[in-house]
């Protein structure tokens, strides 16, 4: 909006040129995002316990986390309405990306919603149902996956990272890949949010990562020099990611351990699904593996724990899954495993910057 607004008016004031910069606009949608949770995180707080929408904790859960219930949840409106906000002030409205991404994020955000809405307030103890809930969001990918691959242009090739030459085309097949890279990475990202903040800070890590894909595969010079996919207009969703990575840091000085404010289902899954769609459109999409290792690793903790179960008839893998909960069984501080859990994030998405020069 401010973007149509000011920049048509660069020719009269000069200093409205800027508008023109995406990273002008990436700095300062992160800084609208971060201000927006920031200064509207108290009132949501208090709302949120006047309206006594607390967390619900597991009985079979770490005893350590007993003492969190109540805590207010569904801070994720909170996250989504800041970028929202952000991206409408900042984006170029006429790019049809941004409005795909938004679709995406608004979309998981209402599925979550609903789930924490029937299992906070209403007090059904599974939510939407985990078969309601999956034929929601595949519904939603498949969506997603279709707008995409009817965008003029766009290639159906997957980038595979560190091979050149390897890029194998799905041609309509594409659709269904999108689709399972945006569930996946909402729902793994779902299974990290566990602890205070955990989920929160690799998201974070990874919005800032993916600034750096949208811009180079936006930038057709750049994008020739280190021979990637050029994506017409994905730029743009460098700055998306600018409002995604400002939200969740002004969300997570309330989110932070200990947190006074949790996330939910409507903010996990909208944030998983925004950077899986991200990853999508900027023909990033194996690198996610990479990029987001962490979530990757916590939803195979679960898979390998649950099918081990199964066959080994109740013999476990871990003390508990996801992942974060076997450490913290085996006596690790809660501040520990997250702090080392955002240190192991920051690692891997250093190493996935570095294959775009690793080809």
């Amino acid at each position: 909006m401010l973007y149509h607004l000011l920049y048509p008016l660069h020719d009269q004031i000069s200093f409205l040129n800027v508008f023109r910069y995406i990273t002008f606009r990436t700095i300062y949608a992160s800084l609208t995002a971060f201000l927006i949770c920031f200064l509207l995180g108290p009132w949501v707080i208090r709302k949120l316990r006047t309206l006594q929408i607390g967390q619900y904790i597991r009985k079979d859960g770490p005893e350590t986390h007993f003492d969190k219930a109540g805590t207010p949840t569904m801070g994720g409106i909170l996250i989504l309405f800041s970028i929202t906000v952000s991206t409408l002030l900042w984006n170029d409205l006429a790019n049809h990306y941004i409005w795909i991404v938004l679709l995406v994020a608004v979309g998981n955000g209402a599925i979550g919603f609903i789930d924490d809405y029937l299992m906070q307030v209403k007090k059904r103890s599974k939510g939407l149902g985990v078969r309601m809930k999956f034929a929601l969001q595949i519904a939603l990918a498949l969506l997603t996956g279709y707008l995409v691959y009817m965008t003029p242009d766009f290639s159906t090739q997957v980038t595979i990272p560190f091979f050149k030459n390897l890029a194998p085309d799905l041609g309509v097949g594409y659709i269904l890949f999108a689709a399972l890279v945006i569930v996946g990475t909402s729902n793994a990202v779902n299974l990290t949010d566990g602890l205070d903040g955990l989920a929160a800070g690799p998201v974070l890590i990874a919005a800032v990562t993916y600034i750096v894909f949208a811009y180079v595969a936006g930038h057709a010079r750049i994008a020739e020099y280190l021979q990637i996919n050029h994506v017409p207009g994905s730029g743009e969703l460098a700055i998306f990611c600018g409002s995604l990575a400002g939200a969740t840091l002004g969300f997570l000085w309330f989110n932070t351990y200990p947190a006074q404010i949790f996330m939910g289902d409507v903010g996990s899954l909208s944030l998983g699904g925004m950077l899986g769609v991200v990853a999508v459109i900027t023909k990033q999409e194996i690198l996610l593996v990479i990029v987001g290792g962490l979530f990757v690793i916590e939803a195979l903790s679960v898979i390998f724990q649950v099918s081990f179960f199964k066959v080994t008839n109740g013999r476990r893998i871990f003390k508990m899954a996801p992942l974060h909960h076997h450490f913290e069984l085996k006596g690790w501080p809660e501040p520990k495993v997250i702090v080392r859990f955002w240190i192991i994030s920051i690692a891997l998405a250093l190493l996935s910057m570095s294959t775009l020069k690793m080809r």
